[in-house]
């Protein structure tokens, strides 16, 4: 059953939770986190979205973020960033 869109409320803060396919992990190295911090950076101010905490695991993200508008959040999370061991 496919899942219903989420809908995010512009200031509304939301609780992020991106895992790695499988709960395989994301990173495998120092500089793959800070890659993740750098792209999420440019992605929030890029999208309109205010960052206000994060926490990078070895197989998944929380992030805690408002948008300043109805998209923001959706187009900031799902960041392109194909990271390699």
């Amino acid at each position: 059953m496919p899942q219903k869109p989420r809908v995010y409320m512009v200031g509304v803060s939301c609780h992020i939770i991106q895992r790695g396919n499988n709960r395989q992990p994301c990173f495998f190295a120092e500089q793959n986190y800070q890659f993740y911090l750098e792209c999420l950076n440019d992605a929030c101010k890029k999208y309109k979205v205010a960052l206000h905490a994060y926490v990078l695991m070895t197989n998944h993200v929380h992030l805690l973020m408002t948008p300043e508008r109805a998209d923001g959040i959706c187009r900031a999370h799902f960041l392109p960033t194909p990271l390699t061991h």
